[in-house]
C-alpha cells in the first residue's frame, strides 16, 4: 500500500504559508503529524486532511487555534 506524502515546500504552498511557519509550528507541536525519515520531514496526506478537518470552525465565535501565520 502506497501512502501519499507531501514535503513542507508542498504543504507550505497547498496553505500559502511560509516553510518557516511550518517550522516553527512543528518545534511548537501546532500542526499535522509527521513522520522524519532519513532526516526528511514529511507530512502524510491523511494527517493533512484530519488537521484541516480538526481545524473546521462553525462559527466567528468559535476558536479554533491560536497561531500567528506570518
Amino acid at each position: 500500500m502506497e501512502v501519499a506524502h507531501l514535503n513542507q515546500k508542498q504543504l507550505a504552498a497547498r496553505w500559502s504559508i511560509s516553510e518557516a511557519t511550518l517550522e516553527r509550528w512543528r518545534s511548537a507541536g501546532i500542526g499535522p503529524k509527521f513522520p522524519k525519515l532519513c532526516g526528511r520531514v514529511l507530512y502524510r496526506q491523511a494527517d493533512i486532511e484530519a488537521y484541516e478537518e480538526s481545524c473546521l470552525a462553525t462559527s466567528t465565535k468559535t476558536v479554533v487555534a491560536q497561531v500567528s501565520v506570518s
